[in-house]
């Protein structure tokens, strides 16, 4: 079983995750984990905290010489930002005055309301996407997993506030990394920048919408058996579970919802002998299991609750009108979601994988995975006509 935890406080000494169900065997490159965390801290429209927070992923545990042995994968990521908030958030001794005015769209309220909280700082500090980093690091550390079997993940900025990017068939990986809002569209990436410094002048916020492309999957993972085994749910799932996404959309989406039949679904052809589509609207998932095409992704995210510009609020201490608080934040986190989107799916994967192809070392799945999908083409080869008759 593949699983995992994180645990820590925005400001909080550290974040650490645990990691457990890689098979022995993985050569892991700490490189790539940290250059996706800083992938993570960039951005245009990013606040101060980025410029303290220099994050690096120190391996605890489960790895010797860089390899996993199979063991329980233990990461830590300093938060040098609390030796500045030391006094508040000191496990043990931290206190200070209490967060009493909710940001409408946060976790304030509803979390104080939970865990019956009288000081929001205590609902806030763990719900703060701060937390993300650590994902970041697990789903990279995933994503080395995954590439060992030729499956690949791509994650680009399609939307910031009203600004769209063109439909593109293809996109440059060096377009994304070239890109300060990670968006491949040149003409829309200016656009985007200007929105962004407008919303900043105002002391607002702005959303937007980010796509994740999957190749290289197997037809087969995930299934129609159960629900919670379909992997569009899954996937979807666990974009829903970061802290600013609203909406997820799989393959066509919700433009699907206004097309005929004829014109929704995603016809067969043979070329050459080998089964083939005539289009990729169902995003490479049917009846909840991948059906060897490309996974498509978008996720819709909000704009962050934190305004320069208070948005009206009550002081729950004294039931008074009151703004809202406002924490250190950025203008827009779109580009920053994208990685955390990326390494969402990226984590949601790796477990129907395992479960599809198991092995308790790399080179037992990498077995179990070619002797299943040699498998599955031999059983339509044995039946289908010769291309020559």
């Amino acid at each position: 079983m593949f699983r995992y935890l994180t645990a820590g406080e925005s400001h909080g000494p550290a974040l650490v995750g645990i990691l457990d169900g890689l098979p022995a065997g993985l050569r892991i490159d700490a490189r790539a984990i940290d250059a996706a965390l800083r992938a993570r801290q960039g951005g245009y429209g990013r606040g101060a905290r980025m410029a303290i927070e220099s994050d690096r992923a120190e391996f605890l545990a489960g790895l010797r010489g860089s390899v996993t042995l199979g063991s329980p994968i233990a990461v830590v990521i300093h938060n040098k930002d609390f030796e500045n908030n030391r006094a508040l958030m000191d496990p043990l001794t931290g206190a200070g005055k209490p967060l009493t005015n909710p940001r409408p769209g946060h976790a304030d309220y509803a979390g104080a309301m939970k865990f019956r909280q009288r000081d929001l700082r205590n609902v806030l500090e763990r719900a703060s996407a701060r937390e993300t980093a650590m994902r970041v690091a697990l789903g990279a550390i995933c994503a080395q997993f995954l590439e060992a079997l030729g499956i690949r993940t791509l994650a680009y900025v399609t939307r910031i506030g009203d600004v769209a990017a063109a439909d593109m068939a293809a996109v440059d990986p060096a377009a994304i990394e070239g890109s300060d809002v990670r968006c491949p569209d040149a003409e829309a990436e200016a656009a985007m920048i200007a929105a962004i410094d407008r919303a900043k002048a105002a002391g607002d916020t702005l959303g937007g919408t980010f796509t994740i492309r999957v190749s290289g999957l197997p037809a087969g993972i995930g299934s129609n058996r159960q629900p919670d085994t379909r992997l569009d749910g899954v996937l979807s799932g666990a974009l829903m579970g970061m802290q600013t996404v609203k909406a997820v959309e799989v393959g066509a989406g919700s433009e699907i919802a206004s097309a005929p039949g004829s014109r929704a679904h995603d016809t067969f052809r043979l070329d050459a002998g080998a089964v083939a589509r005539g289009s990729n609207r169902a995003g490479g998932i049917e009846g909840g299991i991948s059906n060897g095409q490309d996974i498509v992704l978008r996720a819709s995210v909000k704009p962050i609750p934190t305004l320069m510009k208070a948005l009206p609020s009550v002081n729950l201490h004294d039931g008074t009108a009151a703004p809202a608080s406002i924490v250190r934040s950025d203008v827009c986190v779109v580009p920053a979601a994208s990685i955390v989107g990326e390494a969402m799916v990226r984590l949601a994967l790796t477990a129907p994988v395992l479960e599809k192809f198991g092995g308790d070392s790399l080179e037992e799945t990498r077995d179990n995975m070619r002797r299943s999908v040699e498998a599955s083409r031999a059983l339509f080869e044995a039946v289908a006509p010769s291309s020559h008759t």
